[in-house]
This record gives structure tokens, C-alpha cells and sequence, in this order.
């Protein structure tokens, strides 16, 4: 091969080798597939008729309001739960706390008196510190002359001013969890909105999931009333 072609060639080669790899083309089969696969995750991400996250947050709000009134003492009865789920400090050197209930059993003695039989008997004391130092249970348990495991704890009458308090705080806790639900509606109402500026759904099928959507949080709303106006009724009749 004569010198110049020769060299010629020679840096055509290099040159060639240099490049990088190409791409490899995908085939109509792969490309498909994943199309396919794309158009099933937007699919499930905009979906205006999935109220699962709606209904949830609804849920947690109506399940806190339960909670709040349970602490209430409705009708002047105590519930058991409230002194069961109180927090116990059983080593001064460590602030790990236990469940009362997971130390002892709160059992009704007669009248207006609960029983705490506690399962260790070094316990006892720790329960009797955490009882006496809330001041949202206001009790004074009293050590039983019979058995060192046991506390009686009588549990004082309402009065007028405890029932008014409780009224209150029963409303207030009602209007705690109107403001969840309406959060809840906002979050899901900023989710059609968004699927509404990207067009991805149909504008029926929008207007089809706002008016799902009100009914599912009048509901919420609805359900919130209901069990904040038996808790009250219930105070005011004690």
C-alpha cells in the first residue's frame, strides 16, 4: 500500500476507534412495553376517583376526636382506658416510661371506685407517683389494707363547673377535627387541581370527583357532629 493512502487510512481506523459505542436502537417490542408500563403508573397516580388518601385523613380526625372524648368524663363516669393508657416512670435514673396498663389491671370495685391490682409489687409505688402527678386525672389512689399489690381509687362526683369544662372541651375537640377533614379536602382538592392544569383527566370526569369528593367530606363532617353531640348529651343528662 503506497505511503499516503496507507497513512490516510491509518488515522480513518484511529479516529473510528476513538468514537464511542452507539446506542443501541430499541426495538418496537421494548418500546412498546414501555410505553405501555408509562401510560399504567400515570394511570394510577391520576386517577381523580381515588379517595383513599381523603378518606384516610377523615378517618385519623374522627379517630383522634373518639380518642379526646373518651378522656372526657362523660355522664361523670370514668373510663377505665384513660388511667390504663396513663404513662409510669419505674426508675428514677431512667426516663423510659411504661403503660399502666401493660403494669397493672383497672377493674371496677363497686360504686365509685376503681381497683388497681398491680402484677409486681415494687411497681406499686411508681403507679401511685404517676396517678397522684396528673393533673388531668385529678385521683388520689389510696393503698388497700389487705393486699400490698392493690390501689382503691375513688373516683370524685362531677360537678358543675367539671361538666362545663367538659362541654367545652368536647366542642372544642369537634372543631379540631372539622379543621383535619377540612385539610384532608384541601390536600385532595389540590390533587384534581393539578391533574386539571396537566390535562390528564377529562373535564367530566373532574367535575364527577369534586362533587365525590363533597359528598365524602359532608360525611366526615356529619360523623363528627354526631359524636360530638352524644358525648354532650350524655355530659349535660349526667
Amino acid at each position: 500500500m503506497p505511503g499516503p493512502i496507507r497513512a490516510i487510512s491509518l488515522r480513518r481506523l484511529r479516529a473510528f476507534s476513538q468514537t464511542p459505542l452507539l446506542l443501541k436502537k430499541k426495538g418496537r417490542v421494548e418500546r412498546e412495553k414501555e410505553e405501555e408500563a408509562s401510560e399504567k403508573s400515570s394511570a394510577a397516580v391520576e386517577d381523580p376517583f381515588d379517595f383513599s388518601t381523603l378518606e384516610a385523613g377523615i378517618e385519623k380526625s374522627l379517630e383522634k376526636l373518639r380518642n379526646d372524648l373518651s378522656k372526657l368524663r362523660t355522664g361523670g363516669r370514668f373510663n377505665p382506658e384513660v388511667l390504663e393508657n396513663l404513662r409510669v416512670q419505674l426508675s428514677k435514673d431512667s426516663k423510659a416510661t411504661e403503660r399502666l396498663g401493660d403494669l397493672a389491671q383497672v377493674l371496677p370495685k363497686g360504686g365509685r371506685t376503681l381497683m388497681v391490682l398491680v402484677g409486681e409489687t415494687n411497681h406499686v409505688k411508681p403507679i401511685m407517683s404517676a396517678i397522684q402527678g396528673s393533673n388531668d386525672l385529678n385521683l388520689q389512689p389510696q393503698s388497700d389494707a389487705h393486699n400490698a399489690s392493690q390501689l382503691n381509687i375513688p373516683i370524685p362526683p362531677p360537678t358543675k363547673e367539671s361538666r362545663d369544662l367538659a362541654l367545652v372541651a368536647a366542642s372544642k375537640a369537634g372543631e379540631t377535627a372539622n379543621v383535619g377533614v377540612r385539610n384532608a379536602r384541601g390536600a385532595m382538592q389540590k390533587r384534581l387541581r393539578a391533574m386539571e392544569l396537566k390535562k390528564t383527566v377529562r373535564p367530566d370526569d373532574l367535575k364527577k370527583a369534586h362533587k365525590e369528593m363533597e359528598k365524602i367530606v359532608e360525611k366526615g363532617g356529619a360523623d363528627i357532629k354526631k359524636t360530638v353531640d352524644g358525648a354532650r348529651k350524655t355530659m349535660e343528662q349526667a
